[in-house]
């Protein structure tokens, strides 16, 4: 075969995977909304259709840690610049009590606000003093009306707040701690008062046994370290009486009621209380619909499921869905998610840039 023939080969099959792809993608349930240029986790959507994203300040070059995605598909800070200046090189000037410094989600109340969890530990490591915080924005304003600082016995040292769900009344938030001692945070968001709940409890914890893997091969770090997060995904019942959870290093769904979760309950009620709901897989996250169809992703598999009794079902699965991260529900009858590839990281991947490219899609919502 001539060099020219060759190259012409060649040619051709790039071309068929090209078109391939083109093909998968067009069949695909999966629509891409947009694109970025670092790393993002949090999504949400307002009533009226306005979308946000987040970006934890896991590294320092981060330009923006919560903004809103304009139609065009640029960024704007949110709620404004200023809330968004703080970074590592700042840290003597600004103060991070009124300033977001390591954003991980942002989730609206159905109240009207947006409200922004802020674990204020960058690099997912330690804690800043004064800088876990729940931070309410009034969605109609653009201001923000509330902090919340959660104390340092409540966001012990090794805590990362994850995720937040809400009452139906917006009056109570639920937030997992998937750090070092798994719990479920309750917050009273009238008064700002906060507490653990299932601090350690066994559905709150790693589960040991669960090797993280992606295309049969184990996700460690250099160093031989697997991803070991605690209580991650959340969900609440469109009633608000069932509280959802998993550990993102686990296999299995859980549940309690959330009247258990109150400050006067004694903590070895709610221990006995606590339901399997499902053997699952490894999950980040958790969305109850307002079809009542409760969502999880799945990120070994690049995959979307849905809660079927006690079973989980897929979706959908797409290549693209490189880690599943966090849902949000539009106006639209859309759900939407985050890729945010914490396989493709520094951390688990030696000589990645800091910064890497993530997407959010959107599907139909079930029925």
């Amino acid at each position: 075969m001539t060099k020219s023939a060759l190259l012409a080969g060649f040619a051709s099959l790039a071309a068929l995977c090209a078109t391939a792809a083109s093909a998968q993608r067009a069949a695909s349930p999966l629509t891409q909304v947009a694109q970025f240029e670092h790393q993002a986790t949090g999504v949400a959507v307002a009533a009226d259709g306005r979308r946000f994203v987040n970006f934890p300040r896991w590294t320092d070059d981060a330009p923006i840690s919560v903004a809103e995605v304009m139609k065009d598909g640029s960024l704007r800070p949110y709620p404004d610049a200023n809330w968004n200046a703080w970074s590592n090189a700042k840290a003597n000037e600004l103060p991070v009590g009124n300033h977001f410094v390591c954003v991980q989600s942002i989730v609206p109340d159905g109240q009207g606000n947006l409200w922004v969890v802020d674990p204020g530990a960058p690099g997912n490591e330690k804690i800043l003093p004064g800088a876990p915080k729940l931070v309410k924005i009034d969605l109609k304003t653009n201001q923000v009306t509330k902090i919340i600082p959660v104390p340092e016995d409540v966001a012990l040292q090794g805590t990362y707040l994850n995720d937040i769900r809400f009452s139906p009344d917006g009056k109570m938030g639920y937030i997992t701690d998937s750090g070092t001692r798994g719990a479920i945070i309750v917050v009273d968001l009238d008064s700002g008062e906060s507490w653990r709940a299932l601090d350690g409890h066994f559905s709150t914890q790693v589960d040991k046994t669960v090797a993280v893997a992606l295309d049969g091969q184990p996700l460690r770090r250099p160093d031989g370290r697997q991803p070991m997060f605690a209580a991650d995904g959340i969900a609440i019942s469109k009633d608000g009486q069932t509280l959802y959870y998993q550990a993102l290093t686990g296999k299995t769904l859980y549940s309690i009621d959330t009247r258990l979760l109150a400050r006067d309950v004694e903590d070895a009620q709610r221990r006995s209380s606590v339901a399997t709901v499902a053997q699952s897989q490894v999950a980040d996250g958790l969305w109850m619909s307002k079809a009542g169809v409760l969502y999880v992703t799945s990120p070994t598999d690049y995959s979307i499921k849905r809660l079927r009794g006690s079973l989980l079902e897929t979706v959908l699965t797409d290549p693209r869905l490189r880690w599943p991260d966090t849902f949000a529900e539009g106006p639209d009858g859309k759900i939407y998610v985050t890729a945010s590839h914490i396989q493709d990281t520094m951390w688990f991947k030696p000589g990645a840039p800091p910064s890497i490219r993530t997407e959010l899609f959107s599907f139909a919502a079930a029925r």
